[in-house]
């Protein structure tokens, strides 16, 4: 969340990398953005197997499209949603996910969009957002990405490609900036 803007992201859970992203008033609801970022995604990541979010983002409009793409959904249903029906993955108030072993791992990765979010506003400036209006929120946090993706890029040409998740080591090992 930026100044009453929230920063929707679809994130590589292996490299923990930013695959696509939407900025959108914070009262948008967040289900009507999941198909269109999705969308996005695939436009840039031809093969994405599973698509895993939070309860939130629970609707069976969108599973029905994850499945149209050809992906799995990994989606918990809410406690209001599929009562007493067994084989659901769902997550309890302390953030333990219950259901089906397979899900429950993969479910797992959903911690990757955390890290990412986490990463960009403690290192990329994120949260230092001194602008109004959605386009400016809009190429101040598109800029924070690019940022991200440079460092991965350098780290990779530079033979560490162990630190492309990590501005910090990378600039140790440079020599610093």
């Amino acid at each position: 969340m930026v100044l009453g803007y929230g920063v929707h992201l679809a994130v590589d859970t292996k490299s923990e990398l930013p695959l696509a992203a939407i900025v959108e008033s914070a009262n948008v609801n967040e289900k009507k953005l999941a198909a269109k970022l999705l969308r996005k995604t695939l436009r840039r990541k031809r093969e994405v197997r599973n698509v895993v979010a939070d309860s939130q983002y629970s609707s069976e409009g969108l599973r029905s499209e994850i499945k149209r793409l050809g992906a799995e959904p990994v989606v918990p249903y809410p406690r209001n949603q599929r009562r007493g029906e067994k084989g659901v993955l769902r997550v309890d108030k302390k953030f333990r996910s219950h259901g089906p072993w397979r899900l429950k791992r993969l479910y797992r990765c959903r911690s990757a969009v955390e890290r990412v979010a986490a990463r960009l506003v403690e290192h990329f400036g994120l949260e230092q957002v001194r602008t109004r209006g959605r386009r400016n929120v809009l190429a101040h946090t598109f800029l924070c990405l690019i940022a991200m993706l440079i460092i991965a890029v350098s780290a990779c040409l530079l033979g560490h490609p162990d630190l492309i998740r990590s501005p910090v080591s990378l600039m140790e090992l440079t020599g610093g900036i």
